[in-house]
């Protein structure tokens, strides 16, 4: 079991994040629940807000769980979005050592 929390799993988004993507997104974080998670969000075009509501949920359901949670590689395009509705994604970027 405890193997299966030390796995890290990685969710590369679609380049299209909007309101008929939302649904499947957090499907596809729900299946991923119980591990750390690093998150792929280079190929990003598009957001809308619904989603990043869903991202910023499963940030906190993973700190709740105290996984680690955290956005690897992000696009132009997704940090300006989240930057122009008022979401800091800094603080779930990988750090590097």
């Amino acid at each position: 079991m405890a193997s299966r929390n030390t796995a890290r799993k990685k969710l590369k988004l679609a380049p299209v994040l909007d309101l008929n993507e939302a649904t499947a997104l957090h499907e596809r974080l729900l299946a991923l629940k119980g591990g750390a998670v690093t998150i792929d969000a280079s190929a990003v075009e598009r957001v809308g807000a619904l989603c990043v509501q869903v991202l910023m949920a499963a940030a906190r359901s993973w700190e709740e769980d105290h996984l680690s949670f955290t956005f690897a590689e992000v696009s132009d395009a997704f940090i300006k979005t989240t930057q122009l509705i008022g979401v800091d994604v800094a603080p779930l970027m990988a750090k590097e050592i």
